[in-house]
């Protein structure tokens, strides 16, 4: 499918590996040119070659912590008039509720909430001056069914939704979409670090850890950066335009929900 896309330009953060990185390949077959951010130089930059070889468009490296306002500036600065915006940042760490004190809670906010409205406010004015653009966050399946143990992820990535919820509708008659991305577990360093707690507190190897886990999930599987690439790029393509606030589960049937 054509997604109608070829020579905009996209803003991916998070993008040298796993999830975001996905996005960035998938965006960048499609013929977009792309912003992309990881704090980490080296591997961002590898990221980047790599996107150029394989499909050549024009990838623009910003090695730079998003969640500061220097950050921010940087990519912000590189990205100009982005039509196409992908929030993306790492997840605190897990812990239980009376572990976690307000400092913890505004780390939490910052990176996975207060980032993503600060580059949607920079980017969206844009967008709808020209009459159209894509937003995708990337937040995570605990919006949907809670996890315990991720309690900073569940609270930030929440406030990022209903903010996502009243600002998608002000913004769709301009042509601008935002939407979510809701991974469940994905085959990421993320999955491999969780599935590493999960080993020590309960004296396994990470193999077994992870094949418990994958017997909680109706598919059997972990998600796949590339499968999940491939549906943010479908929701910034030009056949997505009706899509407007919403919360789409990618977690293999792992939410058991009707709605």
């Amino acid at each position: 499918m054509d997604l109608g896309i070829a020579g905009k330009r996209a803003v991916v953060c998070a993008a040298s590996k796993g999830l975001g990185r996905g996005c960035a390949m998938a965006l960048a077959e499609a013929g977009v040119d792309l912003v992309i951010n990881a704090r980490g130089a080296e591997a961002l930059e590898a990221t980047a070659e790599a996107i150029r070889a394989a499909h050549g468009v024009t990838v623009t490296a910003v090695a730079a912590d998003i969640t500061t306002e220097a950050g921010r500036a940087a990519v912000l600065e590189a990205a100009g008039t982005a039509d196409i915006l992908v929030n993306n940042a790492g997840g605190p760490p897990p812990g239980m509720w009376p572990d976690w004190g307000r400092e913890d809670f505004i780390k939490a906010l910052d990176a996975n909430m207060l980032t993503p409205i600060a580059l949607i406010q920079a980017l969206v004015p844009g967008m709808m001056e020209r009459g159209w653009g894509r937003v995708v966050n990337i937040t995570s399946q605990s919006v949907k069914a809670p996890i315990a143990v991720l309690g900073l992820s569940n609270s930030a990535r929440a406030g990022l939704t209903g903010f996502v919820a009243g600002t998608s509708r002000q913004v769709a008659g301009s042509g601008v979409t935002i939407n979510n991305l809701l991974p469940g577990i994905h085959a990421t360093d993320r999955a491999i670090a969780l599935d590493a707690g999960v080993a020590r507190e309960q004296g396994i190897t990470p193999e077994e850890a992870k094949a418990q886990r994958c017997r909680t999930i109706p598919s059997g599987r972990y998600g796949t950066p590339e499968e999940f690439g491939a549906t943010c790029a479908f929701l910034c393509s030009q056949h997505a335009g009706f899509i407007v606030g919403q919360n789409v589960l990618l977690d293999g049937g792992g939410v058991n929900a009707t709605l």
